[in-house]
């Protein structure tokens, strides 16, 4: 008898020798690590700022009135006494000394050091106008620290300097203080930074803002 296979008899084709299936390999994926979300930053620029802006605003406050701190009332400026006149006169080292010596008691040093510290804290405050505050608070800083000169190790008189480091002092830390604040727009939080920004004056210069 003849045996008819049908479509699903057919005989299984010969099988070769069985290759071992390959090991399979768990990928590892790293994950990535989200970016620092910088929580809090605004409220920290904008807290090192107000606290800038107190800085400033005493010291001016201070020499014009004799608060009694550093300025005694009776040599206040609104009593005739000169808010640099001392600290000049007492320059005795540095390649400036002389020159700081000179400007002692000068009215035009006296306005121009008591509008600075004015201008440069009421712009800290408001949050306006921060890069024309880092450079004029900058250049204010920068003059103090040639007339304190921290590389004198001794003063004229064979005195030690007392600097704690002949390079950085907190002049130079002010200095980067302000221009961090222009950089990072530090007047955008709990100031005016975006309403000056969007002033016309400030609008057509840019370096205003």
């Amino acid at each position: 008898m003849t045996s008819h296979q049908t479509t699903g008899d057919r005989a299984p084709a010969a099988a070769g020798p069985r290759r071992p299936a390959p090991e399979r390999r768990e990928e590892v994926t790293d994950t990535p690590v989200p970016p620092h979300p910088w929580r809090g930053t605004a409220a920290a620029l904008a807290v090192t700022r107000l606290m800038t802006a107190a800085i400033f605003l005493w010291a001016f406050a201070d020499k014009a009135f004799g608060l009694g701190y550093a300025t005694p009332g009776e040599r206040s400026w609104v009593n005739g006494g000169s808010p640099t006149g001392g600290y000049l006169s007492s320059v005795d080292v540095g390649p400036m000394a002389g020159v700081f010596n000179s400007w002692a008691g000068s009215t035009a040093v006296d306005v121009l050091f008591m509008g600075g510290l004015l201008a440069v804290g009421v712009a800290l405050l408001a949050g306006v106008a921060l890069w024309p505050a880092a450079l004029g608070g900058g250049l204010m800083m920068l003059m103090m620290w040639v007339a304190a000169w921290p590389p004198a190790r001794e003063l004229a008189d064979g005195t030690p300097s007392m600097s704690t480091n002949p390079l950085v002092d907190h002049h130079l830390l002010y200095v980067a203080v302000l221009v961090v604040l222009a950089a990072t727009a530090a007047g955008h939080h709990a100031g005016l930074g975006r309403r000056w920004e969007e002033a016309p004056l400030a609008r057509r210069f840019p370096w205003l803002r």
